[in-house]
């Protein structure tokens, strides 16, 4: 197959940082061509000089697209070609149309006149390319994030893409909504367009990908041919890491104690439709040293379930009994829950878990003011004092504890929310999708935390799509499906085929007394 697209000797520096180093990357027509490294690697800086954001003469190098030079000025030259990226974070307006949103930068138009009729067939037509069954009316808000991902991808084709650049667009996707992505690549390959896929699940890129590229400090540090070389994990994992992970879970060393936390007959109402029960009268409980997993597929009221448990955070006509460490509570807000031990993680972390302006210092001191403070005036050196004392605990990455928190890479950003959480001493964690959009290094540095958490009397509740995360990790994975749980396992004795039946079975799974751990009822 020809050379669709040829980057030769790129390079690319930010004041003085070298972040991209005379790298070489090569996609032909028709090809799914991974991209994959540690965050910092360079990977989105390499797509952003390839997608016109950083402009010809901000970088050294050539870009071949169809065997011509080009020199973009723009990301409107590159989407004139056909090269179109979906950044990880969707660029979709939510009290928006589909419609609108597809077309919103250069809707059809008769007479000077947007022709809201043409929006509308187009937009049915590439809604049926990619396999998504909504109306163009429907407004982004109300769609999943799977959905959202997919009005992406009819937006690119609404731009006649004949490259596609998808930065970690599974990030966010429970396994269903990701193996129906994948697929959609597969068939977009045989119309003839290209991907470019960034991403940090190994089993997902061996799974779809031509051809793998592997970066490492701002260099191609190894090549695959996935069509006549067998795809090795471990064989990726070392060109990224430069070091063997002989395990890719530390080994856990379970002391598990008394009950810490103990949920019964916990109900939630959604805020806005309040006639629909969202979590339904549902037990649940963790103990001192257990690390308990929740798994599900999306919608099935994972973290709608953990944000309520959290000062009621989200949910209306909330009812229930809570118990921590075997005393009733109340916790009617937020704060109430942080005084009580209760911390939340959110899934989220640029929108609501940091503020990206801020520095490292500001973000893991905010939710225990109390601790660096005197007569409700913040002592400096405390502050300073406390970050610093975690940031080395952590050990974040950062060239200091002043240092903008958004130019940390997301595994140093999640463990600056970490760090906030942890500064407020809880003895119940609750983590909603901890590794999410981070690489494998930093996601066996956060599992090493886990592990410490635990050891050190912790309660942990891991909220994770990906299910080999959940095995790896936890000490019992309980099943969550429509609002309840459906199955409850040790994870020494489960497999991702039975937790993937449970999630399909849709009835609630009841104990009967002291149930042995694992046994499901219908």
């Amino acid at each position: 197959m020809t050379a669709m697209l040829e980057m030769r000797g790129v390079s690319k520096s930010f004041a003085g940082v070298q972040a991209l180093r005379d790298v070489n990357f090569t996609v032909e027509a028709g090809q799914i061509h991974a991209l994959v490294g540690e965050n910092g690697a360079g990977k989105s800086t390499l797509m952003k000089v390839l997608s016109g954001v950083y402009p010809h003469g901000s970088y050294e190098g050539t870009i071949i697209f169809d065997g011509k030079e080009r020199r973009f000025r723009d990301i409107n030259d590159s989407e004139a070609l056909g090269i179109i990226i979906i950044h990880q974070e969707l660029a979709l307006i939510p009290l928006m149309s589909i419609a609108e949103n597809i077309f919103l930068s250069h809707p059809p138009a008769r007479f000077g006149v947007i022709d809201r009729g043409t929006a509308y067939r187009r937009t049915e037509e590439l809604l049926a390319q990619v396999g998504l069954r909504e109306s163009p009316d429907a407004l982004v808000t109300d769609l999943g994030v799977g959905k959202q991902q997919l009005v992406e991808i009819a937006k690119a084709l609404s731009k006649r893409v004949r490259l596609l650049i998808l930065d970690e667009p599974t990030a966010s996707l429970n396994e269903i909504d990701s193996a129906a992505l994948l697929n959609r690549l597969v068939a977009f390959r045989e119309q003839g367009i290209a991907s470019i896929l960034i991403s940090h699940k190994l089993n997902e890129v061996a799974r779809a990908a031509d051809r793998i590229t592997v970066l490492r400090d701002g260099r191609s540090v190894d090549d695959i041919d996935c069509r006549t070389e067998p795809v090795e994990e471990g064989r990726i994992i070392r060109s990224m890491v430069d070091r063997d992970l002989a395990h890719r879970f530390p080994e856990r060393h379970a002391r598990i104690g008394d009950p810490v936390l103990v949920v019964e007959d916990w109900s939630v109402y959604h805020p806005l439709h309040p006639e629909r029960q969202v979590i339904k009268n549902v037990d649940f409980h963790v103990r001192r040293g257990e690390v308990v997993g929740v798994a599900g597929l999306m919608g099935a009221g994972r973290t709608e379930f953990a944000m309520s448990l959290f000062g009621r955070a989200w949910g209306r006509d909330i009812s229930g009994r809570i118990r921590l460490d075997n005393r009733e509570v109340e916790l009617s807000n937020v704060a109430a829950a942080i005084d009580a031990g209760l911390a939340y993680v959110t899934e989220d972390r640029k929108q609501f878990g940091l503020i990206l302006a801020d520095d490292v210092r500001k973000n893991v001191s905010l939710a225990s003011l109390d601790q660096v403070s005197s007569g409700w005036v913040i002592d400096d050196a405390r502050e300073l004092k406390a970050a610093s004392d975690y940031r080395n605990r952590m050990r974040i990455r950062c060239s200091d504890v002043y240092q903008e928190t958004g130019q940390l890479s997301g595994g140093n950003q999640q463990k600056v929310v970490l760090s906030k959480w942890l500064m407020t001493d809880p003895s119940v964690l609750i983590l909603d999708e901890p590794t999410r959009g981070i690489d494998v290094g930093a996601k066996y540095e956060i599992y090493c935390i886990i592990n410490e958490l635990a050891e050190a009397g912790k309660a942990v509740v891991v909220i994770s799509s990906e299910m080999p995360e959940l095995l790896g990790v936890c000490d019992r994975i309980c099943v969550m499906n429509d609002g309840a749980f459906v199955g409850e396992f040790a994870s020494a004795d489960a497999t991702q085929e039975e937790i993937m039946r449970a999630i399909m079975r849709n009835k609630a799974f009841k104990r009967d007394g002291d149930a042995r751990i694992g046994e499901m009822r219908p």
